[in-house]
């Protein structure tokens, strides 16, 4: 029935997690779609995809291959993204320009009355003039005792955790599990999936009045890790969670069902044992302890010491890292007592730089300044590392590399609203104004379309601006790479740049060439291309990849119309007399794909193989062979002969023969030794128990479905 959908008819439910009660839940009661919040997110996608690559398209298109060591494919620009690098770069350029100053203090250890050593901290805290420390020094040093003036305690409390919601998920999984933020959301989403927690991606931190919190801790008791616990709170009744705040999407990250260490994997495990404590301890009760401070005097100084005592651990017994240290314990200390001073001296200290910024933290200045959401926040931490802009080191702290850095020191250069997290800060605020109907959607569009157009076209007139420091920061293409193979224009050699995206440069013609790229690239034989007297190389994956000879020339200038720029090797070559050409080396049309010739690979010997010059079909075949060569004659299937040579000592034919001529399809001796796969499959199936199958010629029509399905089911 084809009828036109009444949006009136189009409903839905909202439900945050995967279990029965839930969903049956939404579908009983379900909500019309909120157009408003439709259009932000469709605007923020367009926002971020028109500005994204227009400037990553120009800045990419300008600096790749103008550098040899300039290891990227892709130089991207976002307006998320940018601003998140910015922050990193931020905190590179403090410490390096960070200049530590000495400071001074005074240390003092008494000895209590009942034996124990305390450090004292000094009330002036420290001191930058050392003339003033050492007077300080000297007048202490004159006094054996200190007295007390005052012994201070009192109750305080350490509050338990609020609802979880994803922003502080990502904090802990980095700083506490070791977890990068994009890795711990997709292991939060499958959580999710599976049915473990609720929804994993919210802003919010306050549980609905109706949550049913004790049904959800009930499902804990008998947990082997914290089900003591779940019980002792059960016995004295729950504490209703401290009030968060209610952003409107889904409830804070919740246990849904009960789970064993045997049931998950290890970061999985880590994470839901983290959002299960997390629940327990916000249902539980504050963390008390007893806090004393004892101030002393020494001469005219006064010192002090603080300690601690527990009283009622709380939430901190499931949160046990967070659990107060046992060692904090002061002596007794009555006023006016005095006690010995056993040593007294002036400790050289010199003020730190600020460390490099670390995952978690990196989390908490992005939402401080409304970059990103709670579900973009990771993507765009996890883009710039998989740019090469920064380094995950050691502890999850994110080390800018040399682009990372020269980017952000060169947009900074040209327009420093570019890097700044205002702009985007000022835009997410116009796309929450339309998620709430306050704003119109296509006014906000074309406002923030015209502000970075504009930003855009200066952007390229002063690119030159952010090229000075790339200069300074990366070689020409004339200084870096190794000598390789000759130019064919002026016989010198050219340099291989080995940093993605790999080419050949000659300096002498100021000639860059781009090469296939994720292999190895080899010089082959010193044979030379009859077109353009290159020198030709070959470009391999490995033994059991794929393999090709190529022109460096005809790659980026296909001598012929049917050769892609880009794309073609000698294997796809069709001049009609070149012996490292497809018709001097093509052997049958493909098994698997349309259009497709198998080519022998000359180089790739002694591990001889076909590949077909349009898919990932490969034949592997006599290996060891000191010698393989398509022939002239076509065999009755079509395809071509080949002649095999074997050394006598390494030969594979019946009664030592060390060379035959024959159909690889047809000839029961050399099926015995071909077989197929895919390049980089992970084994390879052989053919010596199938019957007999015929191949295709390179210039028949393809064979009917059953034919090729024959020939497919022969080899594989």
């Amino acid at each position: 029935m084809n009828r036109r959908l009444n949006p009136n008819d189009i409903w839905r439910a909202r439900f945050s997690a995967i279990t029965e009660k839930d969903i049956k839940a939404a579908m009983a009661n379900l909500v019309k779609p909120n157009e408003n919040e439709a259009k932000s997110v469709d605007a923020r996608q367009e926002l971020d995809l028109r500005i994204g690559c227009a400037f990553t398209r120009f800045q990419t298109r300008f600096f790749q291959g103008k550098y040899g060591d300039l290891d990227v494919s892709l130089i991207s620009y976002g307006p998320c993204q940018t601003p998140t690098l910015g922050f990193c770069v931020q905190r590179h350029d403090e410490i390096q320009t960070f200049k530590p100053d000495p400071y001074w203090i005074l240390q003092v250890t008494i000895k209590s009355s009942d034996g124990q050593d305390v450090i004292l901290s000094w009330s002036r805290v420290r001191s930058f003039d050392k003339e003033i420390a050492n007077m300080f020094l000297s007048h202490v040093k004159e006094y054996d005792q200190a007295t007390v003036l005052s012994v201070e305690s009192s109750e305080k409390t350490k509050s338990r955790p609020i609802a979880l919601n994803t922003v502080e998920l990502m904090r802990v999984a980095s700083s506490g599990l070791g977890m990068g933020p994009h890795h711990a959301i997709q292991i939060a989403e499958r959580l999710y999936t599976q049915g473990y927690i609720s929804y994993p991606r919210t802003e919010t931190t306050l549980y609905p009045e109706n949550f049913d919190l004790l049904a959800v801790l009930k499902q804990q008791q008998n947990h082997s890790d914290w089900g003591d616990q779940v019980r002792k709170i059960l016995a004295v009744g729950i504490n209703r969670p401290k009030k968060g705040m209610n952003v409107g999407d889904h409830p804070p990250i919740t246990p849904m069902k009960h789970a064993t260490r045997n049931e998950l994997d290890g970061d999985a495990w880590k994470l839901y044992d983290y959002i299960t404590r997390h629940f327990i301890a916000t249902l539980a009760s504050d963390c008390k302890y007893l806090s004393t401070t004892v101030k002393f005097e020494i001469g005219m100084e006064t010192f002090t010491t603080n300690g601690h005592s527990l009283l009622d651990p709380g939430y901190t017994s499931i949160l046990t890292w967070q659990q107060l240290g046992s060692n904090d314990t002061l002596p007794r200390f009555t006023p006016g007592e005095k006690v010995n001073v056993q040593e007294v001296k002036l400790v050289e200290c010199y003020t730190q730089p600020p460390d490099y910024l670390t995952e978690a933290e990196l989390i908490s200045l992005m939402e401080k300044h409304g970059i990103g959401t709670d579900a973009s926040i990771p993507v765009h931490i996890n883009n710039i590392c998989m740019r090469n802009y920064v380094n995950v080191a050691a502890g999850r702290k994110l080390v800018p590399t040399s682009l990372g850095i020269v980017l952000v020191h060169g947009y900074q250069k040209i327009d420093p609203e570019l890097v700044l997290p205002t702009m985007r800060s000022a835009v997410e605020e116009q796309l929450n104004l339309i998620a709430l109907g306050r704003a119109d959607f296509h006014a906000v569009l074309q406002h923030t379309v015209e502000i970075f157009k504009q930003k855009f076209h200066y952007f390229v007139k002063s690119i030159e601006a952010m090229d000075q420091l790339f200069e300074v920061s990366f070689s020409p293409l004339s200084a870096s790479g190794k000598a390789h193979s000759r130019c064919g224009k002026c016989r010198r050699y050219m340099k291989y740049i080995q940093t993605k995206p790999s080419r050949m440069h000659c300096a002498h013609c100021n000639e860059t060439y781009n090469l296939p790229q994720n292999g190895n690239i080899r010089i082959y034989k010193e044979l030379k291309c009859p077109l353009d007297d290159f020198e030709l190389l070959s470009w391999s994956t490995g033994a059991r990849g794929k393999s090709y000879t190529f022109c460096p020339y005809c790659y980026n200038n296909p001598p012929f119309r049917d050769m892609k720029k880009g794309m073609s090797g000698c294997n796809s070559c069709t001049h009609p007399t070149c012996p490292h050409a497809m018709n001097s080396n093509g052997l049958s049309s493909c098994l698997e794909c349309n259009g497709g010739i198998l080519v022998l690979d000359p180089s790739s010997a002694p591990k001889w193989k076909l590949g077909c010059n349009r898919c990932d079909v490969i034949l592997h075949l006599f290996e060891n062979a000191h010698k393989v060569a398509v022939d002239t004659t076509v065999c009755d299937c079509g395809a071509q002969l080949v002649t095999v040579e074997y050394k006598q000592e390494k030969t594979k034919f019946p009664d030592e023969a060390t060379q035959m001529t024959g159909c690889i399809f047809c000839t029961p001796v050399f099926m015995e030794l071909v077989e197929k796969h895919r390049a980089v499959a992970s084994k390879p199936v052989t053919t010596r128990s199938r019957a007999h199958a015929k191949g295709r010629s390179r210039g028949k029509p393809r064979p009917s479905k059953d034919k090729m399905a024959q020939l497919a089911a022969y080899f594989v």
